[in-house]
């Protein structure tokens, strides 16, 4: 496909449609030649990146009916019309109807090549502008929250969406870093309970000796000091979701009276006598092997299968370094926005030294490092350290090939999906663009 657009000229003169698509060709344009309006119209869309001219006087569909059917379709597709009979009614007709431009027979290669062009202009600046109204309707949902490209998120999301509108207990499983909580938040968001509280828990962060009386509350006079009604984090949520972080950590005594809270929906609060009923989802978040840890005795196996029952894997940041150039920029422009400083640009090099790095602190490490780099503190010496080791452990080819998938990632998002411009800015002939596209399995829809 030629680099400065399509084109579709229409005309029952052969002639006449030869010559036209001859000079912009010349000029430059894949061109489509029709010899009837019916012939164009399998070949437009909304979404069709091109111009179309057409003569007005036509057996059939007229250039006149053609330009009312795509106006009614798209009203910003350049249509230029074409005729040896125009006169100044006709054309004022025809702009007043929605036509980009009107000229006349016989054809000045020069003019029509210039009428072309800007209409071509006009064109990839409307397809543009759709573009980011598009990206911002998406970051309005999931992805502008779980960020990246690779099948390991886009199956974490997937998996969200399928399980949030329900009211199962989640058990969340992943490394310290991985974001376990703004996965519980999204459950939480995509559900029929979004108007209802959140209410977040670490159960490691709180002493044993409180952590029940959090929980659960208690009455006045329950225990020496409890001079006034409190009410626990159960409570707090109810009618909405209950996040436990680090369940594992939560002690045995405690957790059978989870396994009640999970199993009858109701609470006791230390002190009462009246069972409280309960509606709310427990979503449970662990950095350790549950499994692991019930069969040693340190986490009660019943409460275990439980909350077993749909279980998400948030994955490491190593396992989907793909997406390690989107969430990096996604990160320094939020610091950049937050901290009011600019955001400074991803050089390749430091793009292969983050693509390299280990990450053992996941998500969480590579916004800090991003947060450093807005705020000028050179991270680039302490990642490329790491990643001295962690490349030891990958084949040359491997890192060429992370590394080349990264680069084309990086320039089709920037570019919006734009072949021609991330041809232009990766010196590369369109075939060669579109060959290693498909040898790392990269669709351009995916960066519009």
């Amino acid at each position: 496909m030629s680099s400065n657009g399509r084109v579709i000229v229409i005309d029952n003169d052969k002639h006449v449609c030869k010559a036209a698509g001859q000079a912009l060709k010349l000029a430059g344009y894949s061109v489509d030649c029709c010899s009837s309006a019916g012939q164009s119209l399998s070949k437009i869309s909304r979404q069709w990146p091109g111009v179309l001219v057409t003569d007005v006087k036509m057996p059939g569909m007229d250039g006149f009916a053609l330009l009312h059917h795509v106006v009614r379709n798209d009203p910003d597709l350049p249509v230029i019309l074409v005729t040896g009979h125009g006169d100044v009614s006709m054309a004022v007709e025809a702009m007043r109807q929605g036509a980009y431009d009107f000229i006349e027979k016989p054809l000045s290669s020069t003019h029509l090549i210039d009428v072309v062009g800007r209409a071509m202009e006009k064109r990839r600046l409307i397809l543009d502008n759709r573009t980011l109204r598009a990206e911002v309707r998406r970051k309005n949902g999931l992805e502008s929250v779980i960020v990246g490209r690779s099948k390991k998120t886009a199956k974490l999301r997937e998996m969200i969406i399928n399980v949030a509108d329900t009211d199962t207990d989640v058990l969340i499983v992943g490394e310290t870093g991985t974001g376990k909580e703004l996965v519980a938040r999204c459950l939480h968001e995509q559900s029929r309970r979004q108007d209802s509280r959140f209410v977040a828990v670490n159960c490691g962060a709180i002493p044993e000796a409180i952590i029940e009386n959090e929980l659960f509350g208690h009455e006045p006079g329950a225990y020496t000091g409890a001079d006034r009604l409190h009410i626990g984090k159960f409570e707090l949520a109810d009618g909405g979701t209950l996040f436990l972080d680090e369940i594992e950590s939560m002690p045995l005594v405690l957790q059978v009276r989870l396994l009640r809270v999970l199993q009858e929906r109701a609470i006791d609060r230390l002190g009462g006598k009246d069972t409280i009923p309960l509606d709310l989802r427990i979503i449970a978040a662990s950095k350790q092997d549950l499994l692991l840890l019930s069969e040693q005795g340190t986490f009660r196996s019943d409460l275990y299968y439980r909350l077993n029952v749909v279980t998400i894997q948030n994955p490491p940041l190593r396992q989907r370094t793909e997406d390690i150039p989107i969430l990096y920029t996604h990160f320094l422009h939020k610091a950049a926005k937050r901290l009011e400083r600019r955001s400074p640009e991803l050089s390749p090099t430091l793009l292969h030294q983050l693509m390299q790095h280990s990450w053992p602190g996941n998500v969480r490490e590579l916004q800090n490092a991003a947060e450093r780099a807005v705020l000028g503190l050179d991270h680039s010496c302490e990642v490329m350290a790491e990643s001295i080791k962690f490349e030891e452990k990958q084949s040359l080819n491997r890192q060429l090939a992370a590394f080349e998938k990264c680069i084309l990632e990086q320039e089709l998002a920037r570019n919006k999906a734009g072949i021609t411009k991330t041809c232009k800015s990766l010196g590369l002939p369109r075939k060669t663009l579109y060959y290693k596209m498909k040898k790392h399995g990269l669709q351009r829809e995916d960066f519009l």
